[in-house]
């Protein structure tokens, strides 16, 4: 007899192997690793030209790793650009995945596949204006 348990993680792994799915998580991981190219270099500037140096200084103090995170911005925005070339393959790949035949279902299937195109498309927005932040202002601003 099979342990009840088994069932269970074989069914949430297949779920997790749907490729709607994985577009979804692979658009949250581009999000969350495009945010981290936000932090590191949009937020100092807009805090500093906002006349907030004060409270980027309290920031930095309670959280030091901001410091690592500008000190390798290649490193953050290769992770960044790594993610976004996943979640892409990913999307491309579930973009004709069919959807289940129940209405109420492949409506639900639908939303999923707005949602993860909405979030890629905000990761890629958000990497874009980090880059102009970190590479491109600097060197106008020379």
């Amino acid at each position: 007899m099979a342990h009840p348990m088994a069932a269970t993680n074989r069914t949430m792994s297949e779920s997790l192997l749907k490729p709607n799915q994985q577009s979804l998580w692979g658009a949250l991981g581009a999000l969350l690793a495009s945010s981290g190219a936000l932090v590191c270099c949009v937020l100092p500037a807009v805090m500093v030209s906002l006349g907030a140096g004060a409270g980027l200084v309290t920031l930095l103090g309670f959280f030091p790793q901001l410091i690592w995170l500008s000190q390798h911005k290649g490193l953050v925005f290769g992770f960044a650009t790594a993610m976004l070339i996943v979640a892409g393959l990913l999307l491309y790949r579930a973009r004709r995945a069919p959807c289940p035949a129940d209405q109420r279902l492949a409506m639900a299937c639908q939303r999923l596949r707005r949602w993860s195109v909405g979030l890629y498309g905000f990761a890629v927005i958000a990497t874009v204006v980090s880059a102009l932040f970190a590479f491109v202002l600097p060197k106008l601003m020379a």
